[in-house]
């Protein structure tokens, strides 16, 4: 279930704003890390393999970071929308693992708006608690 979407200003030349989404279904559901990771990954028409995912830690909660870029295929029937084609997307994620489940982190935007955000991205996520 979303529980949060946050808008990311879109950086100079780009023609829309970011979009993090903050996902959590609670303890043993959602799906795996893997799981998540793939469904992300499928969500971009791409022809460069996404790098590998990167672990990290938040405070004690092992972290999963993933990215990738492409064609995003936004919407589609889970969100009440055929999916249109976002060329030139990039996706920040991070699946943090806590105890009552695993909270999922995905930031989808223009390529160099996402970009311009990365770090503060990845501060809110070292960040937690």
């Amino acid at each position: 279930m979303r529980a949060a979407t946050y808008s990311v200003p879109k950086t100079a030349g780009d023609a829309e704003d970011g979009e993090c989404a903050v996902f959590y279904f609670g303890a043993g559901q959602g799906g795996g890390v893997q799981a998540n990771i793939d469904r992300w990954y499928g969500q971009f028409e791409s022809t460069a393999k996404p790098p590998a995912p990167r672990a990290g830690k938040a405070g004690k909660y092992k972290v999963t970071y993933v990215e990738h870029s492409g064609a995003y295929k936004s919407g589609g029937p889970m969100m009440g929308a055929p999916a249109a084609k976002k060329p030139g997307f990039q996706l920040l994620g991070a699946i943090v693992e806590g105890p009552q489940g695993s909270v999922f982190y995905k930031l989808t935007g223009p390529s160099k708006t996402v970009s311009a955000a990365k770090a503060a991205f990845e501060k809110m996520i070292a960040g937690i608690q």
